[in-house]
């Protein structure tokens, strides 16, 4: 029995739909199994071949890091078009999710040929997945646009709570078990995800089970006189050439340093440039040639908006290209110049903080599955039992890691745990945040660049100060923890004032029908941003050699700071670009 569009609130949980928590669960579980993954990724490619791991220099692992997150990003055009065009948003998520549990699957097994294939599926499997859960929102709640805004807010703190047990329990299980375990226990809940959506799919009535055309149907507000600009076939080749060599360039990168120059696409030079940097500069000039030959053909005001998001994805690409070192170089900052050894009175504090941070919102998710339950079991039983199945599981593993170590007189804390704070945070501070923009000291568009950027800034100002004492080239170190804890916390309220705000401008600059070409400008940005998170990380290293790796937290510091101004300087001139959108 399928349900209608009407339908869809008279079983509701906390007021909202109950198809709207089917899909809370399910990317709770994607969230899990990406961020659970990702925690480990450096540390097994870095860590030595007698603890299990690769034994890889540490510009290796964050080249390929690097690579893997951007065409995370990069894989979310295919997955969109598919979706929008062929399959519809439903089977989207399906064949998604399933590429991601192989994934896993593959990557739990450990050697070259599977590790490369699991991360190969994910890149796509993400790209499917990634795009099309929020679209699904989007069209259950198309009659009641009132209560959209309450439907976003549940599914980011689904994001959230699984990011953070993710990385909890993938991060304890990788680090202190086995990699293995780690990697297979994010293609577990991935599966059950996948089950849970799959036998409960009716309950979204016709809502994702044909594509739609076109994602993006919103009304177009802007000035009557708009005009089509198609893109000419010399614009696509542009366009075609352009992402091609963006794209050899972010997967030749990690492939050249693996080989050690044995497989390079660009092997040639001219002059001191080398082929790499060429292709990646080609790109660069014919992107904005593009841009520049395609913006006088809109409306004044059109092109001055567009100009407006552009300036917003330079942003864009610095702010993540700083706050993702988390996974990569603030990672292996935790893991070996951290003491992470704690005794006594620290030692007991800790677990009953960490006891707290997992029991606690375990319980409240727990008690929203309840309430799913209670509304859906008798239609989607089996549904429910897979569902509850998993948290069984969740809450076992949960319960054994904490025994595991209050059972120990010293405690070792994870490296992958200080990952945990920033959706720690995020649960904790978005409430706050979210009144601040609804006040009359809500600031502009600008102003939360500014401010996001300024917090990026100090955060990494932190680590930058508690990395001091550390001698140039040096391998190790013991640096305090709250170093770690303040950078997560001031990142965290950046993150809060750039990420969430970001796609909202987008959606309010362009008109309706240019929405997904210019949300697809957006996420490019985040890719790119992704990719120099690598590069920077690769950098790290011979900077550490060289000068210190304070020197190194120094210079991402002074970028972050330099961004801010960058926005607050430029605020006249994008508030006109803007021409009155608030």
């Amino acid at each position: 029995m399928s349900t209608t569009q009407n339908d869809f609130f008279k079983s509701n949980v906390l007021g909202h739909p109950s198809g709207l928590f089917v899909i809370f669960f399910t990317e709770m579980w994607e969230r899990f199994s990406y961020y659970g993954m990702r925690a480990l990724l450096v540390m097994f490619f870095t860590a030595a071949l007698m603890d299990g791991g690769w034994g890889w220099p540490r510009e290796y692992a964050y080249a390929i890091f690097g690579t893997y997150t951007s065409l995370v990003y990069l894989s979310t055009f295919l997955g969109g078009y598919l979706a929008d065009k062929k399959i519809g948003f439903r089977w989207a998520v399906v064949i998604g999710a399933s590429l991601m549990t192989l994934g896993h699957g593959c990557m739990a097994l450990e050697s070259s040929f599977f590790i490369y294939l699991g991360l190969t599926l994910l890149v796509f499997g993400s790209g499917f997945f990634k795009p099309n859960m929020t679209s699904m929102i989007s069209e259950l709640y198309k009659d009641h646009p009132e209560k959209k805004d309450g439907a976003y807010t549940i599914f980011y703190m689904g994001v959230n709570a699984g990011a953070f047990f993710g990385i909890l329990l993938c991060g304890y299980l990788g680090e202190k078990v086995g990699w293995s375990w780690g990697f297979g226990l994010a293609g577990i809940f991935m599966f059950f995800g996948l089950v849970q959506f799959w036998l409960a799919q009716d309950i979204f009535g016709e809502v994702g089970k044909k594509p739609l055309g076109t994602k993006f149907t919103a009304t177009d507000t802007h000035t009557s006189d708009d005009k089509l600009n198609p893109f000419t076939p010399l614009q696509l080749t542009m366009a075609g050439i352009a992402g091609f060599l963006g794209f050899a360039w972010a997967l030749n990168d990690p492939i050249s340093k693996i080989s050690e120059g044995k497989y390079n696409l660009f092997s040639f030079s001219v002059g001191s440039l080398s082929g790499s940097n060429i292709a990646i500069i080609t790109a660069l000039f014919l992107f904005l040639l593009l841009v520049a030959i395609r913006l006088p053909k809109y409306t004044k005001e059109v092109g001055d908006r567009m100009l407006a998001v552009l300036f917003f994805c330079i942003i864009t690409i610095f702010f993540w290209a700083i706050f993702e070192q988390s996974p990569s170089s603030l990672t292996i900052f935790a893991k070996d110049y951290t003491n992470r050894v704690l005794t006594g009175g620290a030692g007991l504090t800790f677990k009953i903080v960490n006891s707290m941070m997992t029991l606690i919102p375990l319980g409240v998710i727990t008690w929203v599955l309840a309430l799913l339950f209670k509304q859906t079991f008798a239609r989607y039983s089996w549904s429910n039992i897979v569902l509850s199945f998993s948290f069984v599981i969740i809450w076992g593993i949960s319960l054994w890691m904490l025994y595991t170590e209050f059972m120990q007189d010293i405690t070792e804390v994870p490296a992958s745990w200080f990952g945990v704070l920033n959706s720690l945070f995020i649960i904790t501070l978005a409430p706050l945040f979210s009144k601040w923009w609804e006040s009359k000291y809500n600031p502009n568009a600008n102003g939360k660049y500014a401010i996001g950027m300024l917090l990026l800034a100090l955060g990494m100002a932190f680590v930058a100060i508690g990395a001091g004492s550390i001698p140039v080239g040096a391998k190790t170190a013991s640096v305090s923890m709250i170093w770690l804890i303040l950078v997560y916390l001031f990142h965290t309220m950046g993150e809060l004032c750039v990420s969430p705000v970001s796609l909202s401008y987008v959606s309010k600059l362009v008109p309706g029908r240019m929405i997904a070409f210019m949300f697809g400008i957006y996420y490019l940005a985040i890719a790119i941003g992704m990719k120099l998170a690598g590069v920077f990380g690769e950098i790290s290293e011979s900077i550490a050699a060289e000068k210190g790796i304070s020197y190194f937290f120094w210079m991402l510091t002074f970028i972050a700071l330099g961004m801010s101004v960058f926005a607050i300087v430029f605020r006249p001139v994008v508030r006109k670009l803007m021409h009155g959108v608030n």
